[in-house]
This record gives C-alpha cells, structure tokens and sequence, in this order.
C-alpha cells in the first residue's frame, strides 16, 4: 500500500481551499488517502502588520511578496521530516505562476506518484525570485502554469492542480476504469475524448448516434476513435502534432 500523500498550502486566504473538504477530495481526506495541512503565510511575519509584500527593486508598480515570511514557513513544512530525503523523493514544491511551464496531464500524472507536495500560492506581481532559488536545494520546484492567462493568486491554480493530482491516487476514483478514456489520457494517445450520451435515446429532437445503440463493441470503439480525433482536429490540432 502506497503512503499516504501529504500536501502542505501556503496562501494569505486560507478560506480559499475549503472546497478541499467536498467531494472525492474530500472523501480521500476522510479515507486517509490524503493528508491535508494549510498555513496561512502571515503566520510567518514578525511585525505588527503581519506584513508579506513590499516594493520592487528596480522600480515597477505593484507589490512583490517578501522572502522572510516564505523561507519561515518552508522550514516549518520540512522540520518534521528532518531534511534528509533522497533526491528521489524529496518534497515537491509547486509555485503557480503564468511565467511557469504549462500543467498538462503528464505533469499531473508525475505528481501523483509524489509522496509530497508542498504549494506556494503567490499574490500581487509574485514572490521574491530567491525563494525558489533556497528552495531547489531541499524541494523538487516546479513552477507551473495553468494556462496563458494571469489570476489574481495562486489559489484557484493550486485548486485545479490538486484536483487533477489527486483523483488519479489510488482509491480516489471509483472506477479507475473512467480514467483510461479521458482526454489527454494515454488510451486515447492524448487526444481528446469523444463525446458521450446517455438515456433517453432521443431528448428534444436529438438522438443517441445509431452506432453506440448497435451493440456492436468494435463499431463503437471504431466510432470513439473517429470521434475523438475529429474533436481534436477541430478544437485542439497542436494535439495532433
């Protein structure tokens, strides 16, 4: 049996992550698939403001998350385990940023089978370069980014993340069955998934394709395939590439 995987989220707006507690990911957590921990980052200030951000150097407008409060909470996520992990498994830590690689399907996948994943939800125009700089020699870092647009923070992106992460954990989904057909899946060759339907045969002048009523196993799967990239042509070509 595997361990179970920790994650450890540090943000300003704790609040944020308590849709963790619905769902599958929910039930994961109360199954003990998953071990949950969020810090809010102010925790780690010294001063009266319980500050976290201040000017850029070089001039610029907005705000850039300070150093101090980061490397504090880092230490608090690693002392438990002592800092000696072997390069192999060290804790990840995942910083959301849109100047990150893209999170695809794979990337989800190699996260998975992490045993710890630490995410650092940045705010204003980011946080300060040097933390990932520290951080690569106690943690995997991975900045990611969710797609070629910018959020407010990093929270809705680390949603996202450990939403695709997690429900690929063993015992989290059902039926590991539903997870071969999805799009980007392997059994698809990462395209994306045909379209589906379901009872009643027709609904509103539209019917259920003749072929998936045949009951004819190799016209189906014949039919997906065609389906799936045709679908990929149209919405996503790189894909095919």
């Amino acid at each position: 049996m595997r361990d179970v995987m920790r994650l450890d989220l540090i943000t300003i707006f704790p609040d944020y992550f308590a849709p963790l507690g619905l769902s599958l990911i929910g039930k994961a957590i109360a199954d003990g698939l998953l071990d949950v921990t969020v810090r809010d980052l102010r925790d780690f200030t010294h001063d009266v403001h319980r500050t976290v951000d201040d000017t850029p150097y070089g001039g610029g407008a907005g705000m850039v998350m300070k150093p101090e409060p980061w490397g504090r909470a880092l230490d608090a996520i690693l002392a438990p385990d002592a800092i000696d992990e072997s390069a192999a498994d060290r804790p990840v830590l995942v910083i959301p940023t849109p100047s990150g690689e893209p999170f695809r399907q794979s990337v989800a996948e190699e996260l998975s089978q992490k045993r710890h994943l630490v995410f650092a939800c940045g705010r204003y125009e980011g946080i300060d370069h040097r933390v990932a700089v520290w951080a690569a020699d106690l943690f995997d870092v991975r900045e990611l980014s969710l797609g070629d647009y910018v959020l407010n923070g990093g929270e809705v992106a680390a949603l996202a993340m450990i939403e695709a992460v997690v429900r690929l954990l063993p015992g989290v989904i059902g039926n590991p069955e539903s997870l071969v057909e999805e799009s980007y899946a392997g059994a698809t060759d990462g395209l994306l998934e045909y379209p589906v339907y379901t009872k009643p045969a027709s609904w509103r002048g539209l019917d259920v394709p003749e072929v998936l009523l045949s009951g004819h196993h190799g016209r189906v799967d014949q039919w997906r395939a065609e389906q799936s990239r045709e679908l990929t042509s149209q919405r996503r070509p790189d894909l095919l590439r």
